[in-house]
């Protein structure tokens, strides 16, 4: 079960946030300029649209990270 704290921790990450759990994930050189929590997929991720700059082409990029939470063991991870 995820507690209602887990429930609202997991559902309000900032850019700072998303960054360190990518980090903790195994991902470096993240860094998001937004993130933006829009749902909880079926598979029962949590979904964010991040912004970014992107150095490959004009400005800023727009993509999602899934954050995931294991029951068993309380850990958050994250991936793209």
């Amino acid at each position: 079960m995820i507690l209602a704290d887990t429930l609202k921790l997991l559902s309000t990450q900032t850019p700072t946030g998303l960054t360190q759990i990518l980090k903790a994930s195994g991902y470096t050189g993240c860094f998001f300029k937004t993130a933006t929590f829009l749902g909880l997929t079926n598979g029962g991720e949590f979904c964010y649209k991040v912004t970014y700059h992107d150095d490959a082409g004009e400005g800023e990029a727009v993509g999602k990270v899934f954050v995931k939470y294991n029951t068993q063991d309380h850990s958050i991870t994250a991936d793209f």
